[in-house]
């Protein structure tokens, strides 16, 4: 029986990496690793969820987001995180924590794992989504990083859903956790 070979980095950029896997018959499997991201659920206490409108270079359009970013910041680091050892839902739960701050300008408290959500076998990027339903303003508002332009709004369960039918919301992934384990519990 032969064994796998292991994986190789065929190439890297700053925020992801091509790695090649040979299998044992001599096939490579390639996939594109990308550091995790973080999504946050912020619920109000009338059942409304924040969101965040966001102007995406990718799309040249707004769109309707849920606060978050990156675990890490590049592949770099992130490779440092995992040779750590350090836990990564605690590393994904400390970015959420930072990036709701500078998103939105709230301080979250009591916050929640809700779910991880792979993007698929041959593209590695978690998105770690986390709940939140306590939280207070920050005196200083938002911390917006140098070319971020984000407001901020309040959303019902029904107006998310309109935005959703509407196209007005574009990372898929957050669709369906919205769609499939948030709504449902608020409606």
């Amino acid at each position: 029986m032969s064994q796998k070979k292991p994986a190789s980095v065929v190439f890297s950029g700053k925020i992801g990496q091509v790695v090649h896997t040979e299998q044992p018959d001599g096939r490579v499997f390639e996939h594109f690793l990308r550091p995790p991201g973080t999504r946050i659920v912020v619920v109000s206490p009338e059942g409304k969820i924040l969101i965040t409108k966001e102007h995406r270079l990718e799309t040249g359009n707004v769109d309707l987001r849920l606060p978050g970013g990156k675990v890490r910041d590049n592949v770099a680091t992130y490779n440092e995180l995992i040779e750590s050892g350090e836990d990564i839902i605690e590393a994904a739960k400390q970015a959420a924590i930072k990036e709701t701050l500078e998103e939105t300008g709230l301080i979250v408290e009591n916050i929640k794992m809700l779910t991880m959500a792979n993007a698929g076998a041959t593209v590695e990027w978690d998105l770690y989504y986390f709940l939140v339903d306590k939280y207070r303003e920050n005196p200083s508002g938002q911390e917006l990083e140098l070319g971020e332009d984000i407001e901020v709004t309040w959303m019902t369960p029904a107006e998310i859903e309109q935005a959703i039918a509407d196209g007005n919301m574009q990372e898929w992934r957050t669709v369906g956790v919205l769609l499939g384990l948030v709504l449902p519990k608020l409606t």
